[in-house]
């Protein structure tokens, strides 16, 4: 790769930045909300999540620059675990991410249908206009890298924009809500508020999600040593400041109370600052902020179907690349495919990502829990240069003990879907072993 394509700081961070802030901050601030009995439990969340992302940052910053290679996320499993758990695991996650992509998507187009297409014929017309908008990045990413990464620096600035333009709302008190907050006593044992806690953490956290995705770049980032920390760190800190005023701008303006059971809430908040003009503006915005996040699963992902080729775990076409654009042909087109499948599914989205979620909290744990591994392993890399965090072991530690209690919680609610979770990924587990025994057998 030459270094004209390479991604610099600023693309890396917005990269960061764009795997994380989907529509999550847009949508996920109503189901807090509904989970937290009280203000202050919905505000903890969301500064508890912020925090474990901190020490997520740094914990795969560190990860990253012990071990930057191409589909790092991938690869650190079969490096400090075993082969299969790498290939469970991210297929699981690659499955997770194709249908989260595809129920953004299809979101995006809830709000940009309905300027296009009369009344009557929105629903109808809605995976149409999400299969557009995956086949419009498909081919954007077939473009190459650069391309790709400047794309998505001009998406998240609008991004960036229609949130600053939420925050904006806190410095007009004429629109504030003046609706008291109601608190139902008997949801205040300490037991009831501890699961509120823990679901609301659950909704905070995967809104946070994501980041640890930007180890799947390794070498295509300039200096990666000293930038995919940088990267990964001033992205976490940019969104939970973001996050924490997006929130309690919902809050200040459309009441706490009302805030659970009220849909649209960007658009709420833009139509009282704006009026009529403000909700279509902000459709249109909101529609443009999915596309970054469109856009960014659809050049990260086919890069552990790559890492996962190089391992013989996929067929070798996955390896398939223009080296003039630097783009993983097969393996975009194979996973862009998969989302506009998925996406005629999209009725079933929201159970396939319950489970998703479950298995997502084993993925960040046990990834995370491969520093201990890395830091044995590359001691020679000691003192040249290389990211190695403060406060270790206490940050990986905090952070796996915060997504091992998010993975309990989801199990104590709802134990047939963590059951499910585990049956599938014991299935990916056990197809590794019959797909290389079937290698072996070939080669005799």
């Amino acid at each position: 790769m030459t270094a004209k394509n390479k991604l610099g700081l600023f693309s890396l961070t917005m990269i960061v930045i764009g795997l994380v802030i989907g529509t999550g901050i847009f949508r996920t601030s109503k189901d807090a909300a509904e989970a937290a009995t009280t203000p202050t439990i919905f505000f903890a969340a969301w500064i508890v999540a912020g925090l474990v992302a901190i020490c997520g940052a740094l914990t795969y910053a560190e990860i990253g620059s012990r071990y930057p290679v191409t589909g790092g996320y991938y690869k650190i499993f079969s490096y400090a675990y075993h082969p299969s758990l790498a290939f469970g695991i991210n297929a699981i996650i690659l499955i997770s991410n194709a249908a989260s992509l595809s129920g953004v998507a299809l979101i995006g187009s809830e709000y940009i249908t309905p300027l296009l297409i009369e009344a009557g014929s929105v629903e109808k017309w809605k995976p149409f206009v999400a299969m557009a908008a995956i086949i419009l990045f498909y081919g954007v990413n077939l473009m190459g890298l650069r391309m790709s990464s400047q794309t998505q620096n001009v998406l998240m600035i609008i991004k960036i924009g229609m949130l600053l333009v939420i925050i904006a709302a806190l410095f007009f008190p004429a629109i504030h809500s003046t609706a008291p907050v109601i608190i139902d006593e008997s949801k205040t044992s300490a037991a009831a508020l501890l699961l509120s806690f823990g679901v609301a953490l659950k909704a905070t956290s995967f809104t946070y999600g994501g980041y640890q995705q930007t180890i799947n770049f390794g070498e295509e980032v300039e200096n990666p040593q000293k930038n995919i920390p940088k990267g990964i760190f001033i992205g976490i800190v940019v969104i939970i400041c973001l996050y924490l005023l997006v929130s309690y701008a919902y809050v200040k303006v459309i009441g706490f109370n009302n805030l659970k059971e009220t849909s649209g809430i960007a658009s709420v908040v833009a139509e009282k600052l704006f009026g009529e003009a403000g909700k279509y503006g902000s459709s249109i915005l909101l529609f443009l902020a999915v596309l970054a996040y469109v856009n960014v699963l659809l050049l990260s992902n086919p890069r552990v179907m790559y890492a996962m080729s190089t391992d013989g775990i996929l067929p070798k076409i996955f390896q398939k690349k223009d080296e003039k654009r630097d783009v993983l042909t097969v393996s975009l087109t194979v996973f862009a495919a998969i989302c506009i499948v998925v996406l005629f599914f999209a009725d079933k989205f929201e159970k396939i990502l319950s489970f998703t979620i479950f298995l997502d909290s084993i993925g960040m744990a046990t990834s995370a829990a491969t520093i201990f591994i890395l830091r044995r392993k590359t001691r020679h890399l000691d003192g040249t240069g290389i990211y190695a965090m403060k406060l270790y072991p206490l940050l990986p530690v905090l952070f796996i003990l915060a997504y091992t209690f998010v993975g309990t919680m989801i199990a104590v609610k709802e134990p047939e879907l963590a059951l499910t979770g585990i049956s599938v990924l014991a299935a990916f587990i056990l197809l590794f072993f019959i797909v290389k025994q079937l290698q072996k057998d070939k080669t005799q």
